[in-house]
């Protein structure tokens, strides 16, 4: 199937063209008919399947040809983060390019009054966070009234970061008839109760299985102790070619402090999360995008909804609290047929997370040891309960005292498998390739699939 069988209208398809892309993703595939049929939508894909453009190209189909724009936005997509109204807006400006469909992205961490002044203006296509889209309805700067077509991007995100009470405040200012598409990473029984509460016979489409990691990621665990993790990270970002690496804390403290220690290094880096101002948080993407930074440092809520094309390297500093966030941050890697690493640094008080990963995606991460980082922590510390975890959730529990280790190997420094007492050689993370890209409507002619 090529994008011009999907009833696009001819400037769509132009503007796919020119983004170098002719054959669309398999959400692309079935989403942009049900949107272009007036269904509402029920989808669930994991990141980097293409999502976005599956409900932007056919939005954007819908508005053509329409009576003349009121003041009022037509057309309202919510998102979780900042980045991802901004990655939303940019792809529908993008394959918007040859119309005359205006957009705008509302969000927190800047001034008001030039968001205003646009909205003043007039806009199709709006893209906001739920939490300043309440703060323009309440100052009376925004109308919905006139909405046509709802989307929630990321709605189980939303959920987690407490935003169900505005999202449902949003609901009721909106007509009752208009056509709307949700659209999550997992059908959990809270989105379900939501999108029964607004989505009208829906039409479901389901692209991944649920809660399950991506297949073109290689998934392996390095066994260190806590105190060793970050000169370990520094260690393998200066014995292999990365060039392009994600990396996860649990803290905004600990992100900043590992971006320090990684610069310091000689490696460039950049710390991404909350409590950074807008312009630093556009600024560090960026220069991830461009390749001027080599790591960049996030936490859970402010790397969600990144889209990088190609990333090729994935690595969790520090395991999340809740297992479904280790399927969200290693689908960073691997998208869109492109292979992917996720390599996972994980101390004693981690192993309890660890063993709720592998329960969840249901399977066994290889595990491996470093030569010359190997734990000498052999107990096991039970976490701190979950609930309490996000960006500003406390240090793990202490770990117990060390163990004299009767022996230290030498060796060349590469990982060694530690699964069931054995060691094996190899387990050297494999490079990727770099490539970035704003806004991926599906894959690109010629693209290798894998």
């Amino acid at each position: 199937m090529k994008f011009s069988d999907l009833g696009l209208s001819a400037e769509i398809q132009r503007a796919i063209a020119e983004q170098g892309y002719d054959t669309p993703t398999p959400i692309q595939q079935q989403a942009i008919p049900v949107v272009l049929a007036g269904r509402d939508l029920m989808a669930c894909a994991q990141t980097g399947t293409g999502k976005t453009a599956g409900f932007t190209l056919p939005i954007l189909k819908l508005l053509q040809g329409k009576r003349a724009r009121p003041r009022q936005p037509r057309v309202l997509v919510l998102t979780p983060t900042r980045e991802l109204a901004m990655q939303v807006e940019e792809s529908v400006r993008t394959y918007g390019k040859h119309l005359p469909t205006t957009s705008l992205a509302v969000f927190g961490g800047v001034g008001m009054n030039p968001q205003v002044q646009a909205l003043a203006r007039g806009v199709d296509i709006l893209v906001a966070t739920p939490g300043r889209l309440m703060d323009h309805m309440q100052q009376k700067t925004v109308d919905l009234s006139a909405v046509e077509i709802l989307v929630l991007d990321e709605a189980d995100r939303m959920l987690d970061m407490g935003f169900i009470r505005d999202i449902r405040k949003i609901l009721a200012v909106m007509p009752k008839q208009k056509q709307s598409l949700l659209f999550s990473a997992t059908f959990s029984d809270d989105i379900r109760e939501l999108a029964q509460s607004f989505l009208h016979n829906p039409e479901s489409v389901e692209v991944a299985r649920r809660n399950t990691a991506a297949e073109s990621v290689t998934q392996r665990v390095i066994h260190v102790d806590r105190e060793q993790k970050r000169d370990l990270l520094v260690h393998l970002f200066q014995t292999h070619a990365w060039h392009q690496v994600l990396v996860f804390t649990r803290t905004k403290y600990g992100a900043d402090a590992l971006a320090r220690k990684l610069d310091k290094a000689g490696i460039r880096a950049a710390a991404l999360h909350g409590d950074k101002s807008q312009g630093a948080r556009v600024r560090a993407l960026n220069d991830f995008k461009d390749g001027k930074l080599t790591a960049l440092v996030a936490t859970d809520i402010a790397a969600r909804g990144l889209d990088i094309d190609a990333l090729p390297h994935v690595i969790n500093f520090e395991l999340p609290n809740m297992p479904e966030d280790y399927v969200h941050r290693i689908g960073r890697t691997g998208r869109a047929g492109m292979e992917g690493e996720a390599l996972s640094l994980v101390c004693a008080d981690e192993r309890a997370y660890l063993r709720d990963i592998e329960k969840l995606i249901k399977r066994d991460l290889e595990k491996l040891t470093l030569p010359g980082f190997e734990p000498t922590v052999t107990t096991e510390v039970p976490p701190p309960k979950r609930g309490g975890g996000g960006q500003n959730a406390p240090r793990q529990g202490q770990q117990q005292p060390k163990q004299k280790q009767a022996q230290r190997s030498g060796g060349s420094g590469q990982p060694q498998s530690a699964n069931r007492g054995r060691r094996q050689g190899g387990g050297k993370p494999q490079g990727g390739e770099q490539g970035t890209s704003a806004a991926k409507p599906g894959h690109r002619s010629g693209q290798r699939h894998h």
